[in-house]
C-alpha cells in the first residue's frame, strides 16, 4: 500500500481505483489460524483471519494512511472469519461507507450462503474467488448466485500460478519455500496433461497472434459471470501484455472450440 500511494501521488484520484482488504492479522491472536510466516526482519508470526468491528476500522485507517488517501473505492474482506458473526463484519464496513472511507464493499471467498447472509446488513456488490480453466468449482457455488443477484466476480490465480502459462515442464523443480511444490495441481502427471491441453490450444493463440496466457486470460473473462481477470506481473511488460489480452476478439465460434478442448482436461487433485 505503500509502494501505491507513491505511485499515485501526483495522480488525479478521480481516474483511478483503489481496491484493498483487510481481515489478515499478524498482531493479534483473534480469529482463525491461518498460517506461519515471518516478518521483513526474520521475526516469526502467526497469521489469522480476524475480522471484529473494531479491528476493520483500525485496519481502513491504517490502509488510508499508506495509500495516501481520504477513500478506497472497493473495501474487501480477505477471508471468512468463522469467529466473527457477518453481522457485526458488514456493520464496520457501513459505518466505514456512511463516513465517506469507502464507497463499496467486496468480499472474498465467500461461499453462496455467506453472501446472503452479508447482504442482510450492508450492499455487497463483488465477490473475489478462485477461478481458471483448471479450477472450475464456484460454477457450483457461487458463481449462479452472484448471477441472479447481478455481483461482479474478480477472478483470481486465472493462470493457475503460472501452470496455464505453458512454460512449466513436468520435471520442473521448483525453488526451495515455493509453495509450489506441495500443490497438487503441480504434480509431474497434471502438468503433463496441462500442457497436453495447451498445446491444442497453441494453434488458437498463434492465430491471434498473442501468448497462451493472454488467450488464457481473455477467455476466463468471457466465462459467464466473471468480471475482472486478477493477474500479477513481475515487471511493466508484463503488466502491458495482461491488459492487452482483453483486445483479443474471442468470438462465440472460438469460445466453443476451446471448451471443447478443455472437456478432455482430467486432473489428478
Amino acid at each position: 500500500e505503500k509502494v501505491v500511494g507513491e505511485a499515485i501521488k501526483n495522480t488525479n484520484r478521480e481516474d483511478i481505483q483503489i481496491l484493498t482488504k483487510f481481515g489478515l492479522r499478524w498482531d493479534t491472536t483473534k480469529g482463525t489460524f491461518y498460517f506461519k510466516t515471518k516478518m521483513n526482519d526474520g521475526t516469526p508470526v502467526n497469521m489469522h483471519k480476524y475480522s471484529g468491528k473494531n479491528s476493520i476500522i483500525k485496519e481502513c485507517e491504517e490502509s488510508l494512511r499508506r495509500l495516501g488517501t481520504d477513500y478506497i473505492d472497493l473495501y474487501q474482506i480477505h477471508w471468512p472469519d468463522i469467529t466473527t458473526p457477518i453481522e457485526e463484519t458488514m456493520e464496520a464496513m457501513q459505518i466505514l461507507m456512511e463516513q465517506g472511507k469507502i464507497k463499496h464493499v467486496g468480499v472474498c471467498n465467500y461461499k453462496e450462503e455467506q453472501l446472503e447472509e452479508a447482504r442482510k446488513y450492508v450492499d455487497v456488490i463483488s465477490d473475489q474467488l478462485p477461478f481458471s480453466m483448471v479450477k472450475r468449482g464456484i460454477e457450483q457455488d457461487p458463481l449462479p448466485y452472484t448471477i441472479r443477484h447481478d455481483l461482479s466476480v474478480l477472478a483470481y490465480s486465472p493462470l493457475e500460478r503460472g501452470l496455464l502459462t505453458g512454460k512449466l515442464q513436468p520435471n520442473h523443480q521448483f525453488a526451495e519455500g515455493d509453495h509450489r511444490s506441495d500443490y497438487a495441481y503441480f504434480k509431474p502427471i497434471n502438468i503433463e496433461r496441462t500442457n497436453s491441453v495447451l498445446n491444442r490450444l497453441k494453434p488458437i493463440a498463434d492465430e491471434f497472434e498473442v501468448t497462451l496466457a493472454q488467450l488464457v486470460l481473455r477467455w476466463t473473462v468471457e466465462q459467464p459471470g466473471i468480471t475482472i481477470a486478477l493477474v500479477g506481473a513481475r515487471n511493466s511488460r508484463q503488466a502491458k501484455e495482461n491488459a492487452e489480452a482483453m483486445n483479443i476478439p474471442l468470438h462465440t465460434e472460438k469460445l466453443k472450440e476451446i471448451d471443447e478442448i478443455l472437456l478432455d482436461l482430467q486432473l489428478e487433485l
